[in-house]
C-alpha cells in the first residue's frame, strides 16, 4: 500500500479536503491533515484509535536576528512533512527534577505543538483544549509524559501542548528591543509565542476535527499564569472560549515587572554576559546565554507590562472588567508550599513561630498571626503550611479567581486538590503530606498510568476519573457537571464564604472562608511583582 509519503499529490489533497484527520486505512498507514503551511502525516495508534501529530511547527525558528523577536510565520512547505515525533524543547537550565521530555533534544528552534485527536474527518468540530506547560518560565515542554493529550481526546476532546520560549530567550526587555519594536515593545516573547499558537489553532484546528469555536486554553503554574495572562491581553483574550488555571495567576503579588525595570534588568544582563550591544547578545552561542541568566544578580526570565501583549498590568485589566468574559475553572492545592518555608529548620513552638512571622511581616505581624493562627505544634504546622502556599502561589490564584467572578460576567468554579500523591514504587520515600505544587497535573489530565515514579492506588486513580470528568466537561460546556460526578456549583457568597470544590478521596463543595488571609495579603503587599 502507498503511504502518505509516495501518494500522488492529487490523492493527498482529495485526502485533505475530506479526511484530513482520517484514521489509517490499515495500521502502518499514517493519517494525513493540511494546514496553511502544507501537508502533515502523523501517527495512527490502533489501541486507542487516536490520531497524533508532533512536531507541528507554528512559527519560523527564532534563530540569529529572530531572536528576541515577535514569532514570525512559518514557512510553507511542499513535500508531506512528517509529524511523527516530538520537536526539540526550548532553551533551558534543567532546574526541575519531575520534568520528563520525549523532546527531540533541546534548540532555539523549538516553537512546534501537539495534537491528540479522536476525530475520523475535519468536519467533526470537537472542542478543543490547548495546555500550557509550568516550569516558572524557565523550564518545561510540551512532549512531558504529564501533559499527554491521548487521555482526554479519547473522551472526545482535541487536545493541543505548545511549546513557547523559556528564560533569557523568552523574557529579555532591552531598551534596544523596544527600539527596533514597531510597538514600542520588549520582553514577553514567550508569550507572544502562545498567542501565535493560539493563532495557528484558530486557522488550523479544524483540520485535525477540532472547532476553533470551543476552544479551552488550560495550564499549570507558569501555564496557569500565562493563561490568566492571555485572558487579560488584547492580543489574544478573543482566541479563546473557555480557560482553566491549576495553581498560578499573574495578579497578586505575581504581577508582572515594570518595564523600566524590566529593562534595567536586562542591561544587567547584557552587560554580565560581557556583550556590548543587541548585535553582540544575538551573535552570543545560546547555551553560553543560558549559563549567564542563571547566575547571580541576573533577572531576566519573568513576564513584563510591555505595553503592547500587556498595555497594563493583568491586575489593573482585571479590575476594570477588559479581560475575556468567559467562564474560568481555577483553584490551587492543598501544599503548594511546606511550613519549613516559613519556620526554617526551627521547631514549630509557638515562640519559633511567632518570631518567624515578626521576620517576614514587622508591624503587621499580629494580624498575620490573627490570620494564620497557631498555638500548637499541628496548628503552627498547619497555617505555617496554609502561609506558604499563598505566599508562593495560592494568594494570586485567588485574586486572579475573585476579580474575574466579579468583573468577568461569566461563571467561575473555584476548586481545592487535596490528593496527596502515594509512596515512591522504589520505597525512597513515604506518601507526600498533602497535595504538592504541580502534582495535580497527572490527576486532572488522566495520566497516572504515565508516572512510574509513584505507587498509585485504586483511589488515586478514581480520584483522578472525577478531576478529568469535571475537566471534560468543562471543556466541551464550560461546565465542569456531569453524570456520576459529585454536584459543582459555581463560585458564589454564602453564609459569609465561598463556594469552592474541594477534590479528593471525598469530593465535595464546602464554604471557604479564606478570603481574609487573601485580602490581607493584598494589603501588605500591594506592589509585589515577580
Amino acid at each position: 500500500m502507498l503511504t502518505a509519503l509516495t501518494r500522488p499529490r492529487s490523492l493527498l489533497l482529495a485526502l485533505a479536503a475530506t479526511l484530513a484527520t482520517a484514521p489509517a486505512l490499515a495500521d502502518n498507514t499514517a493519517p494525513v491533515a493540511t494546514v496553511d503551511a502544507g501537508h502533515l502525516s502523523g501517527i495512527h495508534d490502533a489501541t486507542t484509535g487516536l490520531n497524533e501529530f508532533q512536531g507541528i511547527p507554528y512559527a519560523t525558528p527564532p534563530l540569529g536576528p529572530l531572536r528576541w523577536k515577535p514569532p514570525q510565520s512559518v514557512a510553507h512547505w511542499t513535500a508531506v512533512r512528517k509529524a511523527d515525533h516530538f520537536g526539540p524543547r526550548c532553551m533551558q537550565r534543567g532546574l526541575y527534577s519531575d520534568m520528563v521530555f520525549r523532546s527531540d533534544g533541546m534548540s532555539e528552534d523549538c516553537l512546534y505543538l501537539n495534537v491528540w485527536t479522536p476525530a475520523h474527518s475535519a468536519n467533526e468540530k470537537l472542542p478543543v483544549l490547548v495546555y500550557f506547560y509550568g516550569g516558572g518560565f524557565n523550564g518545561g515542554d510540551g512532549s512531558e509524559l504529564r501533559y499527554d493529550g491521548a487521555s482526554l481526546a479519547q473522551r472526545g476532546i482535541v487536545t493541543v501542548t505548545v511549546n513557547y520560549r523559556l528564560d533569557v530567550f523568552g523574557f529579555l526587555a532591552l531598551p534596544a528591543l523596544a527600539a527596533e519594536s514597531p510597538h514600542h515593545a520588549t520582553g514577553n516573547y514567550g508569550l507572544l509565542d502562545q498567542t501565535a499558537a493560539l493563532r495557528w489553532v484558530q486557522r488550523n484546528i479544524a483540520a485535525f476535527g477540532g472547532d476553533p469555536g470551543q476552544v479551552t486554553i488550560g495550564g499549570e503554574s507558569a501555564g496557569s499564569m500565562s493563561v490568566s495572562a492571555l485572558m487579560a491581553s488584547p492580543l489574544s483574550k478573543d482566541l479563546m472560549q473557555r480557560a482553566i488555571g491549576e495553581s498560578g495567576g499573574m495578579l497578586g503579588n505575581l504581577k508582572p515587572k515594570p518595564l523600566a525595570e524590566a529593562e534595567h534588568n536586562g542591561e544587567v544582563f547584557e552587560q554580565h554576559a560581557g556583550a556590548h550591544s543587541l548585535q553582540q547578545l544575538r551573535a552570543m552561542d545560546a547555551n553560553t546565554l543560558l549559563k549567564a541568566s542563571g547566575e547571580n544578580g541576573v533577572h531576566v526570565s519573568r513576564p513584563t507590562i510591555d505595553g503592547y501583549f500587556l498595555p497594563q498590568s493583568p491586575e489593573a485589566i482585571y479590575k476594570a472588567g477588559k479581560q475575556a468574559h468567559i467562564p474560568l475553572l481555577v483553584g490551587s492545592n492543598s501544599w503548594e508550599a511546606g511550613y519549613t518555608d516559613i519556620l526554617g529548620d526551627k521547631a514549630a513552638t509557638p515562640a519559633n513561630y511567632r518570631a518567624a512571622l515578626q521576620q517576614r511581616f514587622g508591624a503587621h505581624a499580629s494580624e498575620a498571626l490573627k490570620r494564620y493562627p497557631g498555638t500548637n505544634e499541628a496548628d503552627i504546622k498547619a497555617s505555617a503550611t496554609a502561609l506558604a502556599s499563598d505566599h508562593f502561589i495560592a494568594f494570586s490564584t485567588w485574586r486572579w479567581m475573585n476579580l474575574h467572578r466579579q468583573t468577568g460576567h461569566a461563571p467561575v468554579y473555584y476548586y481545592y486538590f487535596i490528593q496527596a500523591r502515594p509512596a515512591k514504587r522504589d520505597g525512597s520515600a513515604g506518601p507526600d503530606a498533602g497535595a504538592v505544587h504541580s502534582s495535580d497535573i497527572e490527576f486532572a489530565l488522566g495520566n497516572l498510568p504515565g508516572n512510574h515514579v509513584y505507587a498509585w492506588t485504586d483511589a488515586d486513580y478514581r480520584v483522578s476519573s472525577v478531576m478529568e470528568g469535571y475537566w471534560e466537561h468543562f471543556i466541551k460546556t464550560g461546565n465542569p457537571n456531569g453524570a456520576n460526578l459529585p454536584q459543582w456549583p459555581a463560585a458564589e457568597s454564602k453564609d459569609g464564604g465561598l463556594l469552592r470544590q474541594v477534590i479528593g478521596a471525598d469530593t465535595h463543595t464546602r464554604v471557604d472562608h479564606n478570603a481574609a488571609r487573601y485580602e490581607f495579603l493584598q494589603k501588605i503587599k500591594p506592589d509585589a511583582h515577580l
